[in-house]
């Protein structure tokens, strides 16, 4: 696959995500309206409410995607090494300079995101400034302006602001169960039954959509491109490898936003790295650095 088929193949997941979030949410709403006794009124709130979502996700993913993650804009002076590598690479692969934001977070890691090159951001941990040099710098930003030129971000953020919605619908359902009364509580028994059912499933679901939608070679591509643009592969390999080894959590990164980042930024002792794991959006980080070295 060429890098302009991967391009296009991006924007047609994204029309696709964004239709088939709607189409679950709707379905999801008439079974439990039928099952509360509510009737089909919650399928027309459900279609409201999706439709708000998927516009909201497709023009403000990156600000709610920032907000979860508590980034603050880089200050140019203040940082400036990040600052003029960003704007280097953006010349080099021939794209407007990218927003630089900073998490503080001793973790090393960064990610991309926004819907276009002309509404992008590169987003980097304090961590990742401090310890790693200038030449490996230049590779992790080169590796997350190619998401951008590859149109990756607006895929990944739009997932991360759907999948996180749905989760906030499950947990909403469930604490409505505790509204009602006794009497009502026995009646529904059955639809007790139907939505736990539903929410068992829910997770396995997010998994495989983000499995389906921001595939494993995604990251193999932004490795060879973000390569080429800096013409250094070895700095990427290297900023792989002491980011992969760094044993800090990253405290800022959730279950919805862990597939953004250049490596997973669970660790495996964290109790959510196993549910991390099932979404598996990243490959081996030794295979990476070893294709890498091999270029």
């Amino acid at each position: 696959m060429s890098i302009y088929e991967h391009i296009q193949g991006n924007k047609i997941k994204t029309v696709f995500i964004m239709v088939f979030f709607t189409l679950f949410t709707t379905m999801l709403a008439y079974l439990l309206g039928k099952s509360l006794g509510y009737g089909t009124s919650w399928v027309g709130i459900a279609l409201v409410f999706t439709g708000v979502t998927s516009i909201a996700s497709y023009y403000y993913s990156d600000k709610i995607v920032l907000s979860i993650s508590g980034a603050r804009e880089a200050d140019r002076s203040k940082d400036f090494d990040l600052y003029t590598v960003t704007e280097n690479i953006a010349i080099a692969a021939g794209l407007p300079k990218p927003k630089v934001y900073l998490i503080d977070d001793s973790a090393p890691n960064a990610f991309a995101t926004g819907r276009d090159p002309f509404h992008a951001v590169v987003c980097v941990t304090t961590g990742l400034v401090k310890k790693l040099n200038r030449r490996e710098l230049e590779g992790v930003i080169s590796h997350e302006i190619s998401h951008i030129a590859n149109f990756d971000i607006r895929l990944m953020a739009i997932v991360t602001v759907l999948v996180g919605m749905i989760a906030l619908l499950s947990d909403w359902f469930t604490r409505s169960l505790w509204w009602k009364r006794d009497t009502d509580r026995e009646r529904i028994s059955a639809a007790v039954m139907i939505i736990s059912l539903i929410l068992v499933f829910i997770s396995p679901l997010i998994a495989t959509l983000i499995q389906l939608a921001v595939s494993r070679r995604r990251e193999f591509l932004a490795d060879a491109s973000g390569a080429l643009l800096t013409r250094n592969p070895q700095s990427l390999a290297s900023a792989l490898d002491k980011i992969s080894k760094d044993r800090e959590v990253l405290e800022a990164a959730t279950n919805a936003t862990a597939h953004l980042y250049i490596i997973n930024p669970f660790k495996e002792k964290k109790f959510s790295a196993w549910f991390a794991s099932l979404f598996n959006t990243h490959p081996p980080i030794e295979e990476r650095i070893r294709i890498l070295k091999e270029m």
